[in-house]
């Protein structure tokens, strides 16, 4: 682990500080939680925007899935 240091206005290190006491943790790990959540969530929509721009330049053609129908299980009787 590294130190660092950093500004945070006095409303927002309330809020943190709260959320830290409530879940019996220390405001560094909570703020660590936050941070890697956060990079989960930009790297997701990253991937979604490239999985988009990709059917967007090659789009879906007509029956190029249809080799697979038979293969799907909605569960039906």
């Amino acid at each position: 682990m590294k130190t660092i240091q950093m500004t945070i206005d006095e409303r927002l290190l309330k809020l943190v500080d709260k959320l830290s006491r409530d879940r019996n943790t220390t405001r560094s790990a909570f703020i660590r939680n936050a941070l890697e959540a956060q990079i989960r969530r930009e790297r997701i929509r990253e991937a979604e925007m490239r999985h988009a721009q990709g059917y967007a330049r090659r789009p879906v053609v007509p029956n190029e899935f249809d080799v697979w129908f038979n293969e799907q299980d909605w569960g039906a009787p």
